[in-house]
């Protein structure tokens, strides 16, 4: 039976330790038992780990050899804010995906409401990241940047730079990224998609413009189906 992974809160020469909500699960809904066993990511490393003390606020660790670990390919996502439940759903899932970095961007065609309040949502956001982490053994969750705007992230670092669009025709996802090796980028954008003024941003940074195809994409959907390209394409 595979053992359930952790990643640890706190970590100290070969001790680890999960704190708060992930503590608490252990202690009262899993009953963890002094001398159980479960695989802890820390440092970029996964160990195994023998519980040694527990309370509700804390559960430690004694960590002890090294166990593979998959080296996932170094994807930023830029995703434009969407409606919260869906946009959740998105961050769970290019998280399970191996995403290393999320970007929510307010653009142009951001809905007010939605831009006022997702200062307030980054905290959740990265909660629900760690949460699809733990879930899908993955050796750290991933960055949850702040919120920002289109102009402050055109020049992400990558080895190469693509954003969907739905005016371009010629160009498919598969073809844009066939051949990079590096760190990618991959931009999402509004529900509406991006202005005209944006995507003539794009390509004045070295943006590739590609398409999904013919149909629609809701932004929660473009973005599960972007991302699962070119994780497959990269790996």
């Amino acid at each position: 039976m595979t053992r359930r992974r952790w990643i640890a809160d706190e970590i100290i020469g070969n001790r680890a330790a999960l704190v708060g909500a992930d503590a608490e699960h252990l202690a009262r809904v899993l009953r963890v038992r002094v001398g159980e066993e479960f695989d802890i990511a820390a440092d970029g490393r996964v160990r195994r780990g023998c519980v040694v003390s527990i309370t509700p606020e804390r559960v430690e660790f004694e960590l002890g050899e090294d166990l593979p670990a998959v080296l996932l390919p170094y994807i930023t996502l830029l995703l434009a804010i969407f409606k919260f439940d869906r946009m959740e759903w998105a961050i769970e899932k290019a998280t399970e995906l191996g995403v290393a970095r999320m970007v929510p961007l307010i653009v142009k065609r951001t809905d007010s409401h939605l831009a006022s309040a997702a200062a307030k949502r980054v905290e959740r956001w990265r909660r629900i990241a760690r949460e699809a982490a733990q879930q899908s053994r993955r050796v750290a969750p991933p960055e949850i940047a702040v919120l920002a705007r289109l102009q402050d992230v055109l020049d992400v670092a990558a080895e190469r730079r693509i954003v969907l669009s739905e005016a371009e025709e010629q160009v498919s996802l598969k073809k844009a990224v066939a051949g990079s090796k590096g760190p990618l980028a991959l931009a999402i954008g509004p529900e509406g998609g991006w202005t005209g003024e944006e995507e003539r941003q794009f390509r004045e940074h070295g943006w590739t413009a590609a398409s999904l195809g013919p149909t629609i994409l809701r932004a929660e959907t473009a973005a599960i189906a972007a991302v699962s390209i070119v994780a497959a394409e990269l790996m």
